[in-house]
C-alpha cells in the first residue's frame, strides 16, 4: 500500500505511453513490420544508430576520466572545501539546458572566447572549428552530463575511510599503487553507476547535439524529432523510439547486472 501511488504513477506516465509507442510502431495503420524493415534495411538509419552509440561511448569515456579526477579531488580536499566544490559541480543544474548550450556556441565559435584566447597566447595560428561538428557535440554533452558522473563516484568515495590509503602508503606502496589497491576497487560501484547514467542519458540526448553538431553528427533522437514534426510519420518515429528504448533497457540491464556482481564480490571480500 505504501508504494501503490508510486506504482500507479509509473504505470500511468511510463508503462502505458511505452505500450502505446510499441503498439504504434507495428500498427500504423494495420499490423506491419514495414517500419522496422525500413529502419534496419536502409544504411542511412543504421549509420545514425552507429553514430548515436559512437558519440555516447565517447562522451561516457571522457566523462569518466574527467569525472573521476574531479570526484577524487573533492574526496581528498579539506572538509571545509568539499561543500563548495560540490556546489560548483551542481551549478550547471541551476541553469537552463538551452542557455548552457547557446553559451557553448558563443565560447567555441570561430570568433569566440576560446579561439581568441588561443590566438592571443600564440598556441594556434588560425581559429579552430569547434562548433557544428563532433568536437562541439562532445564538449557540450560531456559538460552537461559530467555532474552525474562526479556525484555518482563521489557518493561512493565519501564512504571510503582515508585511513586505508595512508596504511597502504605506510606499508611501502607508492601513491599510485596505494590508490589502485585500495580506493579504486572500492569505488567501482560508483563508477558503474556513473557510466550507466551518462551512457543511457547520452543515447537520448537531443538539444545539445542538435545545436552544436553538424549534418554528419545526427543522433537517433534528432531523426525521431524530424519524423514527428517534419514528415508526420508517426509509425516510423515510434519504431525508432522503440528501438532506442530497447537499446537503453538492454544496456541498462547489463550495467545493472555488472554493478550487482561487483558489489557482491566486494561484500564477499570484506566478509
Amino acid at each position: 500500500l505504501a508504494i501503490a501511488p508510486a506504482v500507479v504513477a509509473l504505470g500511468a506516465f511510463y508503462v502505458v505511453p511505452a505500450g502505446v509507442l510499441l503498439g504504434r510502431s507495428v500498427f500504423d495503420p494495420g499490423f506491419t513490420l514495414e517500419h522496422y524493415a525500413r529502419l534496419f534495411g536502409e544504411p542511412v538509419y543504421l549509420n545514425v544508430l552507429w553514430i548515436t552509440f559512437e558519440i555516447s561511448i565517447a562522451v561516457t569515456v571522457i566523462a569518466l576520466g574527467v569525472g573521476y579526477a574531479l570526484a577524487y579531488a573533492i574526496y581528498r580536499a579539506p572538509a571545509r572545501w568539499r561543500l563548495a566544490l560540490l556546489a560548483a559541480v551542481l551549478l550547471p543544474f541551476w541553469t537552463s539546458l538551452i542557455v548552457r548550450t547557446f553559451t557553448f556556441i558563443i565560447l567555441l565559435q570561430r570568433e569566440g572566447v576560446v579561439n581568441e584566447a588561443l590566438l592571443a597566447l600564440g598556441w594556434i595560428q588560425e581559429p579552430l572549428h569547434m562548433v557544428y561538428n563532433r568536437t562541439g557535440v562532445l564538449v557540450g554533452m560531456v559538460y552537461m552530463l559530467l555532474p552525474y558522473m562526479v556525484l555518482s563516484i563521489y557518493s561512493v568515495l565519501d564512504r571510503i575511510d582515508p585511513l586505508l590509503l595512508r596504511m597502504a602508503t605506510g606499508l611501502g606502496a607508492r601513491p599510485l599503487r596505494a590508490w589502485a589497491s585500495t580506493v579504486l576497487p572500492l569505488s567501482l560501484p560508483g563508477v558503474l553507476v556513473g557510466v550507466a547514467l551518462v551512457f543511457l542519458l547520452s543515447l537520448g540526448f537531443f538539444i545539445t547535439p542538435a545545436l552544436l553538431g553538424g549534418r554528419q553528427d545526427q543522433m537517433i533522437s534528432m531523426v525521431i524529432e524530424s519524423q514527428v514534426n517534419d514528415t508526420l510519420n508517426w509509425g516510423f518515429a515510434a519504431a525508432l523510439s522503440a528501438t532506442l528504448l530497447g537499446a537503453t533497457a538492454l544496456f541498462g540491464g547489463l550495467l545493472a547486472a555488472l554493478a550487482f556482481g561487483v558489489r557482491r564480490r566486494l561484500r564477499l571480500e570484506r566478509a
